[in-house]
């Protein structure tokens, strides 16, 4: 699920102008050449558009995963995901409005990264009335959080995708910040947010407002080191993710953190 991640953390998620679907596919395709890694030597808008009139490209339950094969054998697989609320004529296979388009840059290198991505989707899509859901779907910010839900659904849940988790706990983060930096409980988990001061002389201390996570962490001897080998680790009983890193003077940093339990 790499390549949808990243569209998701780049901004390649967007909610399409128009409702005819050359236009859709155009537009997607546009995003999709602005890539710096890709270069401009391929004309992917018309690549696009003459593939989907050799096979359409709709799989049904509302979504549809045209893709475009690079001119190129290696480099990354790309991808660039478009939302329609009202839906786009795709004449899909179940004859039903498009709501969603995954379009795919595939070189040769990547074609199994690629199969693999597209067929756990569509296992964890056909899990869910996805065609009911994503016809009521209202914002980007809800269909982000679907489309996690579905890769998550699809990948191991043994070793869950770290990036995609990282993903949701920065969209918890913000909701801790606008609710003025208390815990949040969901119906599964409780998110802490939580800063770490730490000084030249490795000496550092914890802001929260979690009286328990403070003295947990503030005890340890093998905190602190944990943040050169990552930035997402499991301590103490909490999941803890760094989101941001600031360095000032005197060798003093300051790390910006959730905590999951």
């Amino acid at each position: 699920m790499k390549s949808l991640l990243n569209a998701l953390q780049e901004g390649r998620l967007v909610e399409l102008p128009v409702q005819d679907k050359e236009k859709a596919l155009e537009y997607l395709a546009i995003l999709i050449e602005a890539i710096p890694d890709i270069g401009n030597n391929q004309d992917i808008v018309s690549a696009v558009s003459k593939r989907e009139t050799v096979s359409n490209t709709g799989i049904g339950m509302g979504v549809a995963c045209p893709h475009v094969r690079a001119a190129r054998d290696d480099g990354e697989l790309f991808c660039a995901v478009g939302w329609s609320p009202a839906g786009i004529d795709y004449d899909a296979v179940d004859h039903k409005k498009v709501h969603l388009v995954i379009m795919y840059y595939i070189p040769d290198s990547q074609r199994n990264a690629y199969l693999k991505e597209v067929s756990g989707l569509a296992k964890a899509i056909k899990d869910t009335d996805a065609y009911q859901l994503l016809s009521t779907i209202q914002d980007l910010q809800t269909l982000r959080s679907k489309l996690l839900d579905w890769m998550e659904s699809a990948t191991d849940k043994a070793i869950p995708d770290s990036k995609a988790r990282m993903i949701k706990l920065e969209e918890r983060q913000h909701a801790v910040e606008a609710a003025g930096g208390t815990a949040v409980k969901t119906t599964k988990l409780t998110v802490i947010p939580f800063a770490v001061v730490v000084a030249e002389n490795a000496k550092f201390f914890v802001l929260a407002n979690e009286q328990e996570l403070v003295e947990k962490l503030e005890n340890a001897k093998d905190f602190i080191p944990l943040f050169n080998s990552g930035r997402e680790f499991e301590y103490g009983g909490h999941h803890i993710s760094v989101l941001q890193e600031n360095a000032f003077a005197k060798g003093r940093s300051l790390y910006q953190c959730v905590a999951v339990k």
